[in-house]
């Protein structure tokens, strides 16, 4: 029996009393009869298997301090570089996740990471699964070295992308299934964002700052230019005083031109080809949902909170819609933020592990809550000599 052998994670629950809620999973499982609703997907996981640990979900029922549960934060697209991956194949399980990757994907995801070129990693169809698979390998890196971190998770979120790397974590994704999704929504991305010239700008504002004006402003400027239903509107929504406006090339080249006006204090164009998490991608969202609907969707077995609302997914029916609108609605990661940390005065934070690579969630979550960054950690997709230690 082949397939993905890698040890298994102890999953942590969310009720409350942190420790196990269910049965700990291997990489690669795949559940009876997925092969049967997804006929694409048959031949590529005819190897998986499912694993269970018998009595796993009575394992851990103590009551834990707040300080020992940990949260995982999983990255998005931008974050990935040449050269990541370098050395996390020593880690248990990691060649057999890229053996599986290579199959599913059509190309060897490993040498693209490892050896570019950059050109071909930055384009969206192969660093949207390249960041996916990195951050579970970093995944895999923590459970060796701290497995306890692991054990002990009892909430996760990801960005944009990284939400999927999220869901497989917490039991609710197969990995193979959840990769081939990311295939699929990283390919219809790449064709949504060459067919309008489209972009993103991050921009950094005074108090004073109005968004929302200002991109009703760039929207009337496009129009008198002759583009019609102009696209000009917050796409992501970073940290205080931080957004991400996306749309036409036009409106944000405006944006620019006018920053004082609108009292942004920086803006920057983001090296992306489309206007990600607007209504420009809505060709991305039909292949998505159909190969949601052929791969089965569980309950996570932890807290995971969607980009959408900023709230804990409830169950399968909603992370399959979630997952699909999430391609057209802005990512409110500091709306997840304040979720994820939200507790009484005096409470203590949790330990928090950035798995993947880079460490922009951590620079976020320094701006958006500094007592919780105070115990963040990040887990790179290097070697253990030039990763931040952990």
């Amino acid at each position: 029996m082949g397939g993905w052998a890698a040890a298994p994670w102890r999953l942590g629950g969310c009720s409350g009393r942190g420790g196990l809620r269910g049965a700990a999973r291997r990489w690669g499982s795949s559940r009876p009869g997925a092969g049967d609703r997804a006929a694409t997907l048959s031949d590529l996981l005819q190897s998986s298997v499912e694993a269970e640990e018998p009595g796993a979900a009575a394992a851990r029922q103590e009551r834990r301090c707040p300080r020992e549960g940990t949260v995982l934060l999983f990255p998005g697209q931008g974050s990935q570089f040449v050269g990541m991956c370098r050395g996390l194949q020593q880690y248990p399980g990691v060649r057999d996740m890229y053996r599986l990757a290579e199959k599913v994907l059509g190309y060897d995801l490993l040498s693209l990471c490892l050896e570019g070129p950059r050109d071909a990693l930055d384009r969206t169809q192969h660093c949207q699964p390249a960041v996916f698979v990195a951050s579970l390998a970093a995944v895999e890196k923590l459970n060796h070295l701290q497995p306890e971190v692991v054990e002990r998770c009892v909430a996760a979120a990801g960005y944009s992308v990284g939400e999927f790397a999220a869901l497989v974590f917490a039991g609710a994704l197969d990995f193979a299934e959840a990769l081939y999704a990311v295939k699929v929504r990283a390919e219809a991305m790449q064709r949504a964002s060459e067919a309008v010239p489209s972009g993103m700008l991050s921009v950094v504002g005074r108090r004073e700052a109005n968004y929302k004006f200002a991109c009703l402003e760039a929207r009337k400027h496009c129009e008198s230019l002759g583009i019609e239903n102009p696209v000009c509107t917050i796409s992501n929504y970073l940290f205080p005083d931080s957004r991400v406006i996306a749309g036409h090339l036009q409106a944000l080249e405006f944006l620019q031109e006018n920053a004082r006006k609108y009292y942004f204090k920086r803006t920057k164009m983001l090296p992306v080809s489309g206007a990600f998490h607007t209504r420009l991608m809505e060709p991305a969202v039909e292949p998505l949902a159909e190969v949601l609907k052929s791969i089965e969707i569980q309950k996570p077995l932890l807290c995971v909170y969607s980009n959408v609302d900023g709230k804990k997914y409830m169950h399968s029916k909603h992370i399959q819609k979630l997952l699909v609108k999430q391609v057209v609605s802005p990512v409110l990661w500091e709306q997840t933020m304040h979720s994820v940390y939200e507790r009484k005065q005096g409470t203590e934070f949790p330990y928090t592990y950035e798995v993947g690579p880079g460490n922009q969630l951590g620079a976020i979550l320094k701006q958006c809550n500094l007592k919780a960054w105070k115990q963040y950690k990040h887990v790179d997709a290097l070697e253990d000599e030039e990763a931040a230690e952990i």
